[in-house]
């Protein structure tokens, strides 16, 4: 018994039939939706318990809170001094590409940035964070 090949009209017409069909239902999942969201309850909202105190102003970053931020291994190709407002990080030593990417995607991770100045470029971190 060898089985009827359907033709490339007939599977049309069954595709037309399945969106029919899709369609319906997404329509009724859809107004099941409204209704459920006007006759859902709205429970109180619990505030979670906060871990630390959360601060009003802005709290202010020591390089001991930078260094913390790099592994042993770049921590120590690296420079750290107070400039002010910012906490400027110079390499030791050649970085190479490598390191120079892992240090500088660190950096921007704490709202820092690179200053290309020849020899005297340098990685900044905002002292002041948010």
């Amino acid at each position: 018994m060898s089985e009827k090949k359907p033709t490339a009209e007939e599977l049309a017409q069954r595709i037309d039939q399945l969106l029919v069909v899709l369609k319906q239902i997404s329509e009724d999942l859809t107004d099941i939706s409204k209704h459920l969201k006007i006759e859902a309850p709205v429970a109180p909202a619990t505030a979670p318990a906060p871990s630390a105190p959360t601060p009003t102003a802005a709290q202010m970053r020591t390089i001991a809170d930078v260094r913390t931020v790099f592994p042993n291994e770049l921590e120590s190709m690296l420079f750290f001094e107070d400039a002010g407002k910012y906490i400027v990080i110079k390499p030791r030593q050649y970085l190479g590409s490598e390191n120079f990417a892992k240090i500088a995607s660190l950096v921007r991770g704490e709202g820092g940035e690179y200053i290309s100045a020849g020899k005297e470029s340098h990685f900044r971190v905002p002292k002041e964070t948010r």
